[in-house]
């Protein structure tokens, strides 16, 4: 059993009791969640505003991303750095910031309850809450339990962004930095295609075979960002990175 499913109250009729609420252009709609599946969600805005204010203790913003072209809102830099792996890894359609308010009954009341992010993907829809292990508190794995339930009714995936390893997000960084349309004058992009797909290297070999070095990094690590050359993400990025060609085209 989930931790905090056991708070719930998921008797008879509970999806028709449990409701749903969003934001479309200034308005609330409200659905139960029985209904919540035939409704597009994803058109909606944010329920709440990312601002800032005197002592506060997180960092909103707004995170770019090149699969959408907008600016999305965050309450911490790590829903920033979630929505900058969603870039990267989810073959990302849109995502909502906020998308809706959840009221929930559990053994002692009833509850609200807005997860972080709905991400449309070419593989389906994620429901995601964003929360580092060491803050997840008893409330919240009731509110998370919550949310994947009404995620399973809506044929939904459901998942807490908890943490990283360590390597990860640094990687990131590094590929983002490339991750916008970039001109190659110089033809280096085919050259660094042909190489990789015909004899590999690592990326530190395959930059200095290159004519101009510094700016085959930079072609390299937009390459790499848009999946037409790959590399061992298990592992910390740097020059001894093996680099191979993939089959997949520009996304």
């Amino acid at each position: 059993m989930a931790p905090g499913r056991s708070g719930l109250d998921l008797g008879p009729e509970w999806t028709r009791r449990w409701t749903a609420t969003w934001r479309t252009a200034g308005n609330e709609a409200s659905c139960t969640v029985r209904d919540l599946a035939h409704t597009r969600i994803a058109d909606a805005t944010p329920m709440r505003w990312f601002s800032w204010r005197r002592a506060q203790r997180h960092r909103p913003g707004l995170q770019f991303l090149v699969s959408t072209g907008r600016h999305h809102g965050t309450e911490s830099l790590e829903e920033a750095r979630l929505l900058l792996a969603l870039d990267f890894a989810a073959n990302l359609v849109d995502v909502v910031s906020q998308p809706m308010r959840l009221r929930f009954d559990t053994t002692t009341g009833r509850r609200g309850h807005i997860p972080d992010f709905l991400a449309v993907t070419h593989t389906g829809a994620w429901l995601i809450d964003v929360r580092p292990w060491a803050l997840i508190e008893p409330k919240d794995l009731e509110a998370f339990a919550a949310a994947a339930e009404v995620a399973l009714v809506c044929g939904w995936h459901y998942v807490v962004a908890a943490g990283w390893k360590k390597h990860v997000t640094a990687t990131l960084d590094v590929f983002s930095s490339q991750r916008r349309a970039l001109s190659d004058p110089l033809a280096l992009r085919p050259r660094l295609l042909a190489a990789a797909a015909q004899d590999g290297g690592t990326f530190g070999e395959l930059a200095d075979a290159a004519p101009f070095p510094p700016l085959a990094r930079a072609q390299l690590l937009h390459l790499l960002w848009h999946r037409q050359l790959g590399i061992d993400l298990s592992q910390p990025f740097g020059d001894r990175s093996v680099v191979i060609h993939s089959q997949g085209g520009e996304r």
